[in-house]
């Protein structure tokens, strides 16, 4: 028997945001779009899932079938749409804890970028039952929701709403305009459906030892038809 199908509607809003794919040691770079990794850290965050432990792994194994749509909505301050940039920040940082557990007496340099004046909304369809528990998760988290990293605080509730329709989700975010108008990245059914392979489908956040697959995506840019 087919399991029912929901559609949860985030809004990821906050002067900075960083959703990293590629990062690498001491250079922690940020995604145009935020990443299914971060969508699923948030949920996990919010249902209190400690890192690597058995319930997290539960969790990943059913969000891999969770289809997720990011759509950049643009912002304004008056009648001016803000541009989106990338600002890279300089970071130092003394007696850093490495994985195994020791001290790392070095000074670390790390160079991280942020998005700045972006806005995005977040369409995660799948398992009714796995989307109300995140759901209920989002309106009271166990801890903290970032968008991407701590630094990043959201300027708004990121629980949109829950709803059995689509086109009714994406009110939530979208209003009554129409999807077309947004430049929007999701996850596409086959391999040649898609045009980019991103690392971000999360199999285990564990301290020691993170493990990402691969997910097929398409971008659609504004203006442009599905």
């Amino acid at each position: 028997m087919l399991s029912e199908k929901s559609f949860l509607a985030l809004r990821l809003e906050g002067p900075l945001q960083s959703w990293g794919f590629d990062s690498q040691y001491n250079r922690r770079n940020t995604g145009l779009m935020p990443t299914k990794s971060a969508v699923a850290g948030m949920c996990c965050a919010a249902l209190g899932y400690q890192r690597g432990s058995s319930e997290e792994a539960a969790f990943l194994d059913k969000f891999i079938a969770v289809k997720m749509m990011a759509i950049a909505k643009p912002r304004n301050s008056g009648n001016k749409e803000l541009s989106v940039r990338r600002l890279q920040d300089y970071h130092t940082v003394k007696n850093t804890k490495r994985a195994n557990g020791s001290i790392n007496n070095d000074c670390v340099l790390t160079h991280r970028q942020y998005l700045t004046d972006a806005a995005f909304g977040v369409l995660l369809e799948g398992d009714s039952t796995l989307l109300k528990q995140v759901a209920a998760a989002l309106e009271n988290p166990v801890w903290g929701v970032w968008l991407g990293r701590k630094t990043c605080i959201p300027t708004a509730p990121v629980l949109a709403g829950l709803r059995e329709n689509k086109d009714e989700a994406l009110k939530l975010i979208l209003k009554d305009k129409p999807l077309e108008l947004f430049t929007r990245q999701g996850d596409v059914e086959s391999f040649a459906d898609g045009r980019d392979s991103l690392p971000d489908m999360p199999v285990s956040f564990a301290t020691e030892k993170r493990l990402f697959s691969p997910r097929r995506v398409k971008t659609w840019q504004a203006g442009e038809k599905a």
